[in-house]
């Protein structure tokens, strides 16, 4: 017994661990992004421990041991529950300032009552949350440019009427991904009287920039003439992307020329693609020059101007739309530096944005759909697309 208590405080205090480590390599980047998003779970299982151990009969230097873990392990795990209760109040202050003291005032009492009641609800941290089960049609044909079908998929209210609609996109390295990622917040919103269009674009290296902006204005010029068939109102929609897909969503909202959207939402988002390639972060687990590289068919010496034009810092030069940036300021993918960069030059243009840093928060921090930081992006992302759209 006291043998096996010893295993599994060692094994939950080395979990805990990668809450403050980051990861050089893959397996390890996996442990340091899920480890502080499960930090409710180890904690329970910490003082689980801690319990139990008061029932081990006699002292011993084994049972010390075990009990020095555990109480290591429960005071780590705190950690990020601690900062999620500064955080909020954070959060909410940025808020007010970009948007208003009294920003929710003027969206319908239906949508305000809708809305998450607090940022981290604790039971859904156990029990998951409830995403709703929204009408969904999947893989509708939009186009096939050098013959790559490219589809999307449509998540709507089952009322009848017009909703506002939210184009999603998914990330990968621009490499992977599909329309049916990051399902569960589509159904969220979709359940909440929003249009969502999850939409696909072609993959690098095989399709080199810029297939995929031109993909997304593809998709965007299709939803702008069949949204409505869909119950979507087009003339209130708003951009969602995710790591490589929330840099398309940037390039769609700011580049010159592009039709107008309410608002764009940034998840970990990179916006200087020449600085992420010179300045790579360090440790850099995915290897962001190779990503780059694959992507822009070079290194920033070989093709310079495919790295400015590919970047979405670049097109700050006047009011843009309405912009959420999220990021993790444990993100050793895309830097929280970069999400600072891009608020700095949005605010020196009189464009309403908001810079939420989660302090414990890694790249795909909403990896885990009723985590900590997932928790704390939707309410904020609810929050301020009720704003934008309504």
């Amino acid at each position: 017994m006291s043998y096996l208590l010893l295993i599994a405080a060692g094994a939950i205090f080395f979990l805990t661990l990668w809450i403050f480590i980051p990861g050089w390599t893959y397996p390890l980047f996996v442990l340091g992004v899920g480890a502080p998003e499960l930090s409710p779970w180890l904690l329970l299982a910490s003082l689980i421990l801690c319990l139990v151990w008061t029932r081990v009969p006699g002292p011993s230097q084994l049972t010390r041991v075990t009990l020095l873990l555990a109480l290591g392990a429960t005071a780590l795990a705190s950690v990020p529950l601690v900062q999620a209760a500064l955080a909020v109040r954070r959060f909410q202050n940025a808020m007010q300032r970009a948007l208003g003291e009294d920003f929710l005032r003027g969206v319908p009492a239906r949508v305000r009552d809708g809305l998450r009641p607090r940022p981290i609800v604790a039971i859904d941290l156990f029990r998951g949350i409830d995403f709703g089960e929204p009408s969904l049609v999947r893989g509708i044909p939009v186009a096939a440019p050098d013959g790559q079908q490219l589809t999307l998929d449509v998540y709507r209210p089952v009322a009848d009427g017009r909703f506002p609609a939210v184009v999603q996109i998914y990330g990968g390295a621009w490499q992977r991904g599909a329309p049916g990622d990051n399902p569960e917040f589509a159904r969220y919103l979709a359940t909440r009287r929003y249009v969502v269009f999850a939409i696909d674009y072609r993959h690098a290296p095989k399709w080199p920039w810029p297939a995929q902006i031109a993909d997304v204005r593809t998709a965007l010029t299709w939803i702008r003439e069949h949204g409505s068939e869909y119950g979507a109102d087009v003339s209130r929609l708003a951009l969602i992307g995710r790591s490589a897909g929330a840099h398309l969503a940037l390039m769609a909202a700011y580049e010159p020329g592009a039709p107008p959207v309410q608002a764009v939402v940034s998840f970990y988002g990179p916006v200087d693609l020449e600085d992420g390639y010179r300045h790579p972060p360090r440790p850099d687990p995915l290897d962001v020059r190779a990503i780059d590289e694959a992507l822009l068919s070079g290194t920033p010496d070989q093709v310079p101007d495919r790295y400015r034009e590919a970047s979405p810092i670049r097109y700050v030069t006047r009011k843009l739309p309405p912009t959420l940036l999220i990021h993790g300021a444990r993100d050793h993918v895309v830097e929280a530096r970069f999400g600072e960069m891009l608020y700095e030059r949005l605010q020196s243009t009189g464009t309403p944005s908001v810079l939420l840093e989660i302090p414990w928060a890694g790249h795909t921090f909403d990896a885990i759909p009723s985590g900590l930081s997932a928790q704390l992006a939707l309410y904020y992302t609810e929050q301020f697309l009720a704003w934008a759209l309504n």
